[in-house]
């Protein structure tokens, strides 16, 4: 198996079922759901297999095919994946059927077409691993792009409150970044020798001034998908007026093409520039941390205090980025994973409590536990995973950044650390609010609220409740596959871990 053409045909097997699923008569809406849910376990297989036939000793990049595309600006549809993209497409191909089986019903609501709505959700499968697994810059760019336009319709024409708003505020600053991601694109062809293959451009010597604007090119575009503090702003509309299942995708893994760009674009190919500016993106990480956690404690409500919870993850992220030591490296890379896992089943349980109350606000609740306390119990474990518990996923990946960091820069991991008290504010506070406490008479008004979860929610959430719960326990076979793409990541700027009588090396500290 190890010849066949995995990337290839997982970018395009879930563009042909999108198309199946386009054309499928609107009289039939459970035929579009079944199609769909069936095409994205095509795919969640075809990544196993390609998950098992990965070498985590081998050759840094696997996988790779290239074709000619534009052989005049030397553009080639070039694919091939290390332990990096390998984790984050397998986040993809695991999320998707599972987010297909808990929208079942929410297109409905929207009295637009149904088969349209998971076609929607296949295109986005795609582009999303395309854009994961392009090793050709401008292929990366287009993909980059593309993957806006799907997002875009599922949370204009299928979102809820003030959907048209916060769909056009998602593309336009996505747009922005886009927009200067392409002149950097642009930028490097010209100093690299009229190339876009992400290998011979890993070999070019740029100058000094020449290198920092094009990292910032790239860096900015970064920032802003992530979201990195202060270009945050979009999220919070985007994720509170989103469908729950593509806010899920939104925050679980779109938003990871950010911390991915950085690590796959900004560190190899501008290395010395990515060290002059670290201490800045160690800033924004730390500040993101704070002011977004507290910013969640404030809200009322649940979509969007889930959302600020991701820009407070994705500032740990960054500074696990920027700490440039292979733990830390090794920990941003596995928060990203376990990021999508935890949020992904927090977003998508939220999703299922506000579809059952009619209302996304924390103040319409209150003692919801009594008449759904298998919801209220998965809700209570979401959170604390998303806390980082010791004995979750994202208590590894945490405890790795900070650790990492500590052995570097012991300030900035200090100051990081208290965005974990703050998320224990904020996740308690909401559980508290929401499921706990004295009944709220209005909740027995509801007939959703009398109906706990369902077998098919029961599907969806049991296998994310599972492997948060497994790679708690037991991370090194993912960490296998990260680690020597970390390491080859810190090669290339330059860099080497502290001895190991500091921090250790990775291994014992994932133990």
């Amino acid at each position: 198996m190890s010849n066949f053409r995995f990337l290839s045909v997982l970018t395009v097997a879930p563009l042909v079922g999108a198309l199946v699923v386009a054309f499928l008569p609107r009289r039939r809406p459970e035929l579009a759901k079944q199609v769909a849910f069936a095409w994205s376990l095509l795919v969640l297989v075809l990544s196993v297999v390609m998950w098992v036939s990965f070498k985590a000793g081998g050759d840094r990049f696997q996988f790779r095919e290239s074709y000619t595309w534009i052989p005049n600006w030397g553009v080639s549809f070039t694919f091939a994946a290390d332990g990096i993209a390998l984790v984050m497409l397998m986040l993809i191909a695991v999320l998707v059927p599972l987010v297909i089986l808990a929208s079942w019903h929410d297109a409905e609501s929207s009295k637009r077409s149904i088969p349209v709505y998971f076609a929607l959700l296949l295109i986005l499968e795609s582009t999303m691993i395309g854009v994961f697994a392009a090793a050709d810059v401008f292929l990366f760019y287009v993909f980059f792009e593309v993957m806006l336009v799907p997002m875009y319709f599922l949370i204009g024409s299928y979102g809820g409150h003030q959907r048209q708003y916060a769909a056009v505020k998602f593309f336009l600053y996505s747009l922005v970044g886009g927009l200067f991601m392409l002149a950097a694109v642009i930028g490097l062809w010209v100093v690299g020798g009229k190339t876009f293959d992400w290998q011979a451009l890993s070999q070019v010597d740029i100058s000094t001034g020449t290198e920092r604007w094009l990292f910032l090119g790239f860096f900015l575009a970064f920032a802003i998908k992530a979201p990195f503090f202060p270009f945050h702003t979009w999220l919070p509309d985007a994720g509170g007026a989103a469908p729950a299942g593509a806010a899920a995708l939104l925050v679980g893994v779109l938003d990871k093409v950010g911390t991915f760009g950085i690590l796959r674009y900004c560190l190899p190919l501008f290395p010395e520039a990515s060290k002059w500016f670290a201490p800045w993106a160690l800033a924004l990480g730390v500040i993101g941390i704070i002011y977004a956690a507290l910013l969640a404690v404030g809200q009322n409500d649940l979509k969007r205090l889930v959302s600020y919870t991701s820009i407070a993850h994705f500032g740990f992220i960054g500074v696990g980025i920027f700490a440039f030591t292979t733990q830390a490296g090794t920990g941003a890379v596995l928060y990203m994973l376990n990021h999508g896992l935890a949020t992904g089943l927090l977003f998508l349980v939220v999703g299922m409590l506000v579809a059952r109350r009619g209302s996304a606000l924390i103040s319409d609740f209150g003692g919801a536990g009594k008449l759904v306390p298998v919801l209220a119990g998965v809700l209570f474990f979401a959170g604390l995973a998303s806390l980082a518990l010791p004995g979750t996923a994202p208590f590894i990946s945490e405890f790795l950044v900070l650790i990492g960091t500590f052995t570097v820069n012991k300030p900035v991991a200090v100051i990081a650390t208290l965005g974990i008290i703050l998320a224990a504010a904020y996740v308690l506070w909401m559980v508290q609010r929401t499921t706990q406490g004295t009944l709220n008479p209005a909740l027995t008004e509801v007939d959703g609220m009398r109906r706990d979860l369902s077998l098919r929610e029961k599907v969806v959430v049991a296998p994310l409740i599972a492997l948060i719960v497994l790679l708690g326990f037991y991370p090194k076979p993912v960490t296998d596959v990260i680690n020597p793409a970390v390491q080859a990541t810190m090669d290339d700027i330059g860099r080497t871990d502290p001895p190991p009588s500091v921090g250790g090396t990775v291994q014992e500290a994932a133990k």
